[in-house]
């Protein structure tokens, strides 16, 4: 039986995701990260261990997270992630959803539920009436394909019957690395703002790097002083770890927003689609400042990791 729990974090408070990722590990060592605020956990053995069914062990993580973190959680349990995953984002706060019967739990479902279906094949499926996983489930596979291609279509006529090939991946490499800046009180001055992003940009380049990774788009997430928030997500050009790209696209979104006056609280960036840096591709500009910055950027990062993370950094960031 697998778990997938589903963390109530607030924007700023990815950095708790560790911790309770320490918390599942104390009920199984089968546990897998899904940044920013979900994991998921294979409790087959500690069903066996404990004694407890999967509802029982759910209320126990929950209890802990709670007490412990002050955090609360929505769990979803089944056979494989797919229907732990749709289970959980079902499940109410505080509360466990076990799927026991997939047929049953799916039939009424709408395509778009499943998960790795998006709008436009939703639409497409609807065009044909598919437009239920129960529906989908019964069509002949021939069809499916058809209409979708052959990978794609056996995919979803899979999804629609509950079977999920995955497992989960205790340890895997982490999809997406996250900073964050606190100003000291609500700020108002777009300066510090850009400042703030600049540091996050290095900070997420630098962490990168020394990971030989880079990522696929980049995540804005603003907090204000009435606790609300606003969450932005833009691709990037290329895969790239470069912190003058980073930071570059974190000054397009938070442009983009069109803050007046706005009284920000904290802000925080995430890189996600994280991949080994050795199969993306860079495009050769012919810059010779490009070129430059980035031969600027290795030194400086030979520099850290001798002397600290702070021994250098943008001038800006000293003024």
């Amino acid at each position: 039986m697998i778990l997938y729990v589903r963390f109530r974090l607030e924007p700023m408070h990815e950095a708790l995701l560790p911790h309770l990722m320490g918390l599942l590990g104390q009920f199984t060592p089968v546990v897998e990260a899904a940044p920013p605020d979900a994991a998921l956990a294979d409790v087959r053995g500690a069903v066996r261990y404990f004694g407890r069914g999967p509802a029982e062990l759910a209320a126990l993580i929950r209890v802990r997270a709670l007490a412990l973190y002050g955090v609360e959680c929505a769990i979803g349990a089944g056979p494989n992630p797919l229907l732990a995953r749709m289970a959980a984002r079902d499940a109410a706060p505080g509360r466990t959803l076990v799927v026991d019967d997939p047929e049953a739990f799916l039939r009424d479902k709408p395509v778009a539920a499943l998960h790795g279906v998006g709008p436009a094949t939703a639409r497409t499926l609807c065009s044909y009436g598919l437009d239920s996983a129960g529906r989908v489930a019964a069509a002949p596979l021939a069809v499916l394909q058809r209409i979708l291609g052959a990978r794609a279509g056996r995919e979803v006529w899979e999804r629609a019957r509950g079977v999920d090939r995955t497992a989960v991946v205790p340890n895997a490499a982490s999809r997406s690395v996250a900073a964050e800046r606190a100003f000291d009180r609500d700020e108002l001055d777009r300066d510090r703002h850009r400042r703030a992003l600049l540091s996050l940009a290095g900070e997420l380049g630098a962490r990168m790097r020394g990971e030989e990774q880079v990522c696929r788009s980049l995540t804005l997430t603003v907090r204000y002083a009435d606790r609300s928030a606003t969450v932005r997500t833009r691709a990037l050009r290329e895969p790239t770890a470069h912190s003058a790209d980073l930071a570059a696209t974190a000054y397009a979104l938070h442009e983009a927003l069109g803050l007046q006056r706005a009284r920000v609280r904290a802000l925080a960036l995430r890189a996600e689609g994280l991949m080994p840096a050795e199969q993306a591709a860079h495009q050769l500009s012919f810059d010779p400042a490009d070129e430059k910055a980035r031969r600027l950027e290795a030194v400086a990062d030979r520099a850290r990791a001798r002397f600290g993370p702070g021994v250098i950094g943008p001038g800006s960031l000293a003024a």
